[in-house]
């Protein structure tokens, strides 16, 4: 098995990078924070890794740390969650907010994560309410309904989780604003780059 890869980034995609370790080039699936960490190609970086098997097909996923690969493989445990839906949470979420949605059994942040319904968010809750440590930062930031919202609307404009959580993190953290002009400052963000 693959356990760990350090290399240089030969390319980005939406929820991928191709990372080049001597000479061949690996399609690691990776979520969302990873990717913004990396500035461009070229960067020198090591990923935590898990290759998933199934039939007639092998997927590499990568994580910045250990507890990353550790939460994702404690995600995969749960009966309607595969890949895919796993690493969406940890797009989505930090693993502080995950486990404090998990001991504050909150199923409705995680309900938040495209993907996720109130069931499979609930079987999350249930399958590892024993198998995470508590939360290690006291009050957490969770994902707001209204980053929800404007990460929804500039999905549903053509935009990729990953560009949307780029263009979320520019916004000022001003909890006044409507959702509208999140909306308008998120797609000012795109005419910026």
């Amino acid at each position: 098995m693959i356990a760990r890869l350090r290399g240089t980034v030969w390319g980005v995609g939406d929820n991928h990078l191709v990372l080049q370790v001597g000479g061949v080039g690996f399609h690691v699936n990776v979520p969302g924070g990873v990717l913004n960490e990396v500035g461009s190609t070229s960067e020198y970086i090591e990923l935590f890794t898990h290759l998933h098997v199934r039939e007639g097909e092998l997927s590499l996923y990568g994580f910045a740390s250990e507890e990353q690969l550790s939460l994702f493989r404690l995600l995969l445990g749960v009966s309607g969650v595969g890949p895919k839906v796993a690493l969406a949470i940890l797009s989505m979420v930090s693993p502080d907010v995950l486990r404090q949605a998990v001991h504050q059994e909150e199923p409705a942040l995680l309900a938040r994560v495209p993907g996720i319904g109130p069931k499979t968010a609930r079987a999350i809750i249930f399958h590892l309410k024993d198998r995470l440590p508590g939360v290690t930062v006291a009050g957490a930031a969770a994902v707001s309904d209204s980053d929800i919202e404007v990460i929804g609307a500039l999905t549903h404009l053509g935009f990729s989780v990953v560009e949307a959580q780029r263009a979320l993190q520019s916004l000022p953290h001003d909890a006044d604003l409507p959702i509208e002009e999140r909306v308008r400052l998120a797609l000012a963000f795109f005419d910026r780059r």
